[in-house]
């Protein structure tokens, strides 16, 4: 009678070094002894892409990455744009870029970060005479307006804490309000785009309005410096504050180590499951309206079973609407045969309206990152059961 089952799984610490594989076989095992479970096939190994990381070693210093950004923008003046209000996404790497230049002028959108973070609430915009899509704002001005508001969740003034920071690190710190990343063409010819899903977007529009060097946080860390970890496709997007002076970068060797879990466990138990390294999952807190999606991807790395979209019909659209007549075990059973005669691809078609047509991979890491935590559960496995089962099934 079970439908979908999200299984998180105890697994020891894991330091860099270890065998992320065989501790992920071993911990999916132990916990399918005890609590008498089977795997079966198509059931899915999900794993926090942090743990991978770090038994990769993948951490590099605030001064691996000023370096990178002196060496790329020319150490003097960098426009910072479009950054997220985190202390542990973004802190670290803002001190390691204020380390690597001699000025700061750093560019927040308003009123929120485009993971929802809020600088204020957006009604305190109405009667405060700021056109959001125009204006651009100074520090003095953005105070004037809107006053010095903390953070409801974590009692933050980001604006104060980020401007501290960048000081602390020895550069000179302007701050600028605006929604539109060309504006900081007027502050700063060289630029680093921060945003995370929108950046290269930003980058268009700010090389197109005159800037000398624009570089996304993913052309930074893209290889080693001095020997430091990184990440080819994504550099620092997605890392998180490991120390101080130190970021876990995202996992640069994601897709095999999800491959590889596939081989073991084909090896240890003669089943086929699949695999996937997941990072921050979509999840929009109703109070606090942050969306959590602070990674460049949900999927960091998967196996071929996961490509694509679900390919599901709408249960009580045929219930209400093709068999409207029957009930009971008739309708049900007319449902199955629908069900079992299904095309392979529903797009388009009204009896698959309402499915949620995402990716599986964004879908099944949502619920992993759910079900894991960012806490002290101790669960950064994640069995999922029965995913692809269907009411035919």
């Amino acid at each position: 009678m079970a439908g979908t089952i999200s299984r998180g799984i105890k697994a020891p610490i894991i330091r860099e070094g270890d065998d992320i594989v065989k501790i992920v076989a071993d911990s999916v095992q132990a916990a399918a002894e005890q609590d008498g479970f089977q795997l079966r096939e198509k059931d899915v190994i999900c794993v926090t892409e942090a743990v991978v990381a770090r038994a990769d070693g993948n951490y590099a210093s605030t001064e691996d990455i000023a370096a990178d950004v002196k060496a790329k923008l020319g150490g003097g003046t960098v426009g910072v744009v479009f950054p997220i209000l985190s202390r542990n996404r973004f802190a670290i790497c803002l001190r390691g870029i204020a380390k690597g230049a001699k000025k700061v002028v750093l560019m927040l959108s308003y009123p929120s970060d485009e993971v929802g973070n809020h600088l204020f609430d957006m009604d305190v915009l109405d009667g405060s005479g700021v056109n959001p899509y125009t204006d651009v704002l100074t520090l003095e001005g953005y105070r004037k307006a809107f006053g010095y508001i903390k953070h409801p969740f974590t009692g933050v003034d980001y604006v104060d804490y980020y401007k501290g920071l960048i000081e602390e690190e020895g550069a000179e710190a302007e701050i600028v309000f605006a929604n539109h990343p060309e504006a900081i063409v007027k502050f700063a010819k060289n630029v680093l785009c921060c945003d995370i899903h929108t950046r290269e977007r930003s980058k268009r529009r700010i090389a197109a309005a005159g800037a000398e060097k624009v570089l996304t946080m993913a052309e930074i860390l893209d290889a080693p410096v001095n020997g430091s970890g990184y990440n080819d496709s994504f550099g620092l997007l997605g890392s998180n504050k490991a120390t101080e002076t130190t970021v876990k970068l995202f996992p640069k060797n994601a897709q095999k180590v999800a491959e590889d879990i596939q081989k073991e466990m084909l090896a240890r138990t003669g089943v086929k499951v699949e695999a996937m390294i997941y990072g921050d999952g979509a999840f929009k807190d109703p109070v606090g309206k942050i969306w959590e999606l602070a990674d460049p991807v949900v999927g960091a790395g998967y196996t071929d079973g996961l490509d694509g979209l679900p390919n599901e019909l709408k249960l009580k659209y045929l219930a209400d609407n093709d068999f409207a007549d029957l009930s009971g075990e008739e309708l049900a059973n007319a449902i199955r045969r629908r069900i079992q005669e299904k095309e392979q691809n529903l797009k388009g078609q009204m009896v698959s309206e309402g499915t949620t047509p995402r990716r599986l991979t964004d879908l099944i890491g949502s619920l992993c990152d759910l079900t894991s935590g960012s806490g002290d559960k101790g669960t950064p496995i994640v069995l999922v059961q029965n995913y692809f089962n269907n009411f035919a099934d």
